[in-house]
């Protein structure tokens, strides 16, 4: 049986360009297009199919922006026996964020969150010992610390949400890398580089980035980022599919780079949050502030998913089938955390902001209550 892949957004962009490619190399995969719009999904089913007339392309939809279309597309996708790779290339790049009716900023519910309960959905099919597989997060060279606040990690009060749930995504991965990659769960980040899709019309109308192609052409010689088109952009997301999962450097950012003359090329960029080791808790720069502040980043990187699970369960619209991990809540019920201890909750922040962490927490969370935590034996890590 061939290698099972999900790529989420795949009806167009850099995630469709990613299936072509992967096809074009091993006609054998068994591709899972999970894309928001059925018809346009369809569509790059069928010009996949057109163009490889032996592949084996299924079509789930999802929009992963809206738990309800996420928890209904897991179900789907339970019904199969694994999935040996699953590169997230749906995205959201917008200035105007809007709130979403789960009460999620709709960029961070995008790019984030509703990517992250699909995981924990699909775990039973991820991370065999005998079957690695890899999770590619599309992140971005715009992914700045700067822009990234524990206290408000959905940026509801900022003006530059994309960067943010990029750098979270960088930080998320470096905690699935830490807890599950014994297991055979391992996770990459990637960047397409700059590229014309619908994510960057949404910026500049098309006739603009038409004007200012010369410029753009003249550019590459200067900078590797412009790769300008979806296939280029994939080639990151190529190279990783065909490496080792487990030789791969888990704080390194994979990026997609082309020369003045258009070829294609990888190279790596360190996850930016300075120095970090994955063995100690300790950062290895001198005593300050600042060595605290890259302390928090860190002990972000291994709480944050405890803390989306706190989010996942304000009001979940249905229980998942498998019966664990996620349950609804009514408005009045006690969050109840299935599989988090309530120490992780208790070190996200040095005492100095707990304070604040309590009112952010309250703000981002609702009126949430912890009593019902259980103990530590509960941790699945």
């Amino acid at each position: 049986m061939g290698k099972v892949v999900l790529v989420t957004g795949a009806s167009s962009g850099v995630g469709r360009a990613l299936c072509q490619r992967l096809l074009q190399e091993d006609a054998g995969l068994r591709l899972c297009l999970a894309c928001r719009n059925p018809r346009r999904a369809e569509a790059a089913r069928a010009a996949l199919l057109a163009a490889c007339p032996s592949a084996q392309v299924s079509v789930v939809q999802v929009d992963v922006g809206d738990l309800r279309s996420v928890l209904r597309a897991a179900r789907e996708l339970r019904h199969r026996k694994a999935i040996h790779m699953f590169s997230t290339a749906e995205g959201l790049l917008t200035q105007d964020d809007k709130v979403t009716a789960d009460g999620l900023q709709e960029v961070f519910a995008t790019n984030v969150f509703g990517h992250f309960i699909l995981i924990q959905e699909l775990e039973p099919l991820l991370g065999h010992s005998d079957s690695p597989s890899r999770l590619i997060w599309t992140s971005s060279r715009n992914a700045r610390k700067s822009n990234f606040s524990l206290e408000d990690f959905q940026h509801s009060r900022g003006q530059e949400p994309y960067s943010s749930s990029k750098y979270a995504l960088d930080l998320l991965s470096v905690a699935l890398n830490r807890h599950f990659s014994q297991r055979g769960l391992y996770s990459s980040v990637a960047c397409p580089g700059t590229m014309l899709t619908n994510l960057t019309y949404g910026i500049l109308p098309p006739f603009l980035w038409t004007l200012m192609m010369p410029i753009i052409w003249l550019l590459r010689f200067f900078a590797n980022a412009f790769t300008l088109t979806p296939y280029n952009g994939a080639e990151a997301l190529v190279w990783l599919f065909h490496q080792k999962p487990e030789s791969l450097n888990p704080l390194s950012k994979y990026l997609s780079a082309t020369t003045g003359l258009g070829s294609s090329y990888v190279t790596t960029q360190k996850v930016d949050f300075c120095y970090l080791s994955l063995k100690s808790q300790h950062v290895s720069q001198p005593p300050g502030p600042s060595r605290r502040g890259r302390r928090l980043h860190y002990r972000l990187s291994q709480w944050l998913l405890p803390l989306c699970a706190v989010l996942a369960q304000r009001g979940l619209p249905c229980e998942p089938a498998s019966g664990r991990g996620l349950a609804p809540v009514s408005k009045n019920e006690p969050v109840k955390l299935q599989r988090f201890p309530q120490s992780a909750l208790g070190t996200l922040a040095p005492r100095r902001v707990a304070k604040k962490r309590r009112v952010a927490k309250k703000r981002c969370l609702g009126q949430v209550s912890l009593r019902n935590v259980p103990s530590r034996r509960w941790l699945a890590w």
